[in-house]
């Protein structure tokens, strides 16, 4: 009567957020304060922050650095920028920008790397970071304020990079489904195969490619001379499950199949992770998609949808059936 999805997703992040509270929220800064000099911690802090604001998080018990960037913080330990980025509630699309000029920064909250450069501007960067921290403060309220709170501020900006993540995961995985579908029906003429690219040998002795691209997802070209080739089709997979989210799906595909039919591929295809989408819907959403498909059909190997989908790549292809 009920059918409730498996909670997959939730399990894949607690697994995650074991991990990155040992890297990047109050656990690891908690470990960091452990191998410093805490009366260098106390001297920093009362140089980069204003007093009333310590003021107002000792009234708590709370350290300033729980909120407070200082240079010798974030030199022992260059991820923890990913704390306080997390905690002020900055996404990484928006807070590593040319605009806020901290892109350079990043690798500190990525693979823990502080350059000689990034630390000549690491005072500065923190002084910038202690104005937001102060605003941030200010705007919870003296009496509201509380560790717990603070780590459940980090919570609900991590939230939504996670399922990012997992989206770019599911989508990543969803490409590889396709590819090994089309391995399969392309493999009698197959000449030489690695994980990104596979060569194929067609009926008419033409070398034909089928590849990874950046956009559209998968492109398949016949090579009609050296280095000259036709482009036979270009294959985009929306590998996201969420029903709710198919229309914007679509929309990135009917983009992504605009430049294929102006770089000159013949066939635009989209494959879908969804199955009980519309599929008038769906070709009204993307008129430059000549067929849609879903996923689990081509995984499945069966009926009528992928049927059609086989026939199609090996007459494109033009390979012996």
């Amino acid at each position: 009567m009920f059918k409730i999805p498996d909670p997959e997703l939730q399990i894949d992040f607690s697994g995650v957020l074991a991990e990155i509270r040992g890297q990047y929220l109050q656990d690891a800064l908690a470990a960091t304060i452990k191998n410093l000099d805490i009366t260098e911690i106390d001297k920093a802090l009362a140089d980069y922050v204003p007093k009333p604001s310590l003021a107002t998080l000792a009234s708590h018990g709370l350290r300033g650095e729980l909120m407070f960037p200082v240079p010798l913080l974030l030199t022992a330990n260059p991820r923890l920028l990913g704390y306080y980025r997390l905690l002020y509630g900055y996404s990484q699309k928006e807070f590593y920008t040319t605009e806020t000029g901290v892109s350079r920064f990043q690798s500190m909250e990525k693979r823990g790397v502080l350059t000689a450069a990034n630390a000549a501007d690491l005072p500065d960067l923190c002084r910038a970071l202690s104005g937001a921290a102060a605003l941030l403060l200010d705007g919870i309220g003296a009496k509201r304020v509380s560790q717990a709170l603070l780590d459940d501020l980090t919570l609900l900006t991590l939230g939504p990079q996670l399922r990012g993540g997992a989206n770019v995961k599911k989508g990543a995985a969803g490409i590889v489904k396709v590819f090994d579908a089309i391995h399969d029906i392309v493999k009698p003429a197959v000449k030489e195969a690695t994980a990104n690219r596979i060569e194929i040998e067609n009926a008419a002795g033409r070398r034909v490619l089928i590849e990874f691209a950046p956009d559209p997802d998968i492109i398949i070209r016949e090579e009609m001379s050296k280095d000259n080739f036709r482009e036979l089709i270009a294959v985009e997979v929306k590998g996201g499950s969420d029903f709710s989210n198919i229309h914007n799906r679509i929309g990135e595909a009917e983009k992504s199949h605009q430049k294929a039919k102006a770089a000159g591929y013949v066939e635009c295809w989209t494959v879908v992770n969804v199955d009980r989408i519309d599929m008038d819907m769906a070709k009204k959403e993307s008129p430059t998609t000549n067929r849609f498909y879903r996923i689990s059909d081509l995984i499945n190997g069966g009926g009528p949808e992928y049927q059609d989908f086989r026939a199609r790549v090996i007459s494109l292809t033009g390979i012996r059936s």
